[in-house]
């Protein structure tokens, strides 16, 4: 099979953990952090298919709207009190999650390679430039793509759109890599090439289609090359 001309890599879950927000949680909630760091991004997750499907997407709000709406909601139902302080840390963590170790390795060997690399992300430009410049991957990156520009999350086909339209190739030209089961399933009926990035040894879903290939760290990119 021919191999990718370009790879898209998922944000939030695939480069940048969204659960190392628990370790502040933690400090801030002793033995509610993990909980907390679950459900807030369950929360956030349900937000953006909410506000995408409901009235043909009138309801659209950023990603950092709804991640902090999400933070609110997990706090009153574990019953955890938040307050202006606590609120404005936990937002700013997310501001700076912690990057996998090995993304900057995966996408030094892509650019030796001369494959294009970008950023396909629920993130609002905002969050996505800081987390890229906190984790010292721009210089890697050729894209940094966000669905704010169409109003529409992930798994709104206008989202993945925009990697066709910014790398100029088709749909199967492209792999698309996700840790998020729901997005690397998604991104395969939109018509990519995908890489589940399986990290917690989870289900894939049960909805009939498989991913191209799944993996457990970014370094199975570099299998299709």
């Amino acid at each position: 099979m021919e191999k990718p001309k370009a790879v898209l890599f998922d944000a939030y879950g695939t480069l940048f953990d969204v659960y190392s927000v628990g370790l502040l949680a933690e400090q801030l909630y002793p033995g509610h952090g993990q909980a907390l760091a679950t459900l807030w991004r369950d929360k956030q997750i349900e937000y953006t298919g909410l506000v995408t499907t409901s009235n043909d997407g009138a309801h659209y709000r950023p990603f950092w709207e709804l991640t902090r709406a999400g933070l609110r909601y997990a706090c009153k139902r574990l019953a955890l009190e938040l307050g202006d302080a606590r609120e404005q840390q936990l937002m700013n963590q997310y501001l700076h999650l912690s990057a996998f170790p090995e993304n900057r390795e995966v996408l030094q060997a892509l650019k030796d390679k001369r494959i294009a690399t970008g950023i396909l992300s629920n993130g609002d430009p905002e969050m996505l430039g800081v987390a890229v410049r906190s984790a010292g991957l721009e210089p890697l990156l050729d894209h940094v793509l966000s669905v704010d520009g169409v109003r529409k999350y992930k798994t709104h086909p206008a989202a993945y759109q925009l990697g066709l339209d910014a790398t100029g190739l088709a749909a199967p030209q492209i792999l698309f890599v996700s840790c998020n089961a729901w997005d690397a399933l998604a991104a395969t009926w939109f018509g990519y090439r995908t890489l589940w990035v399986n990290r917690y040894q989870l289900p894939f879903e049960e909805l009939g289609t498989q991913p191209t290939r799944t993996g457990s760290s970014l370094r199975d990119v570099l299998s299709f090359f």
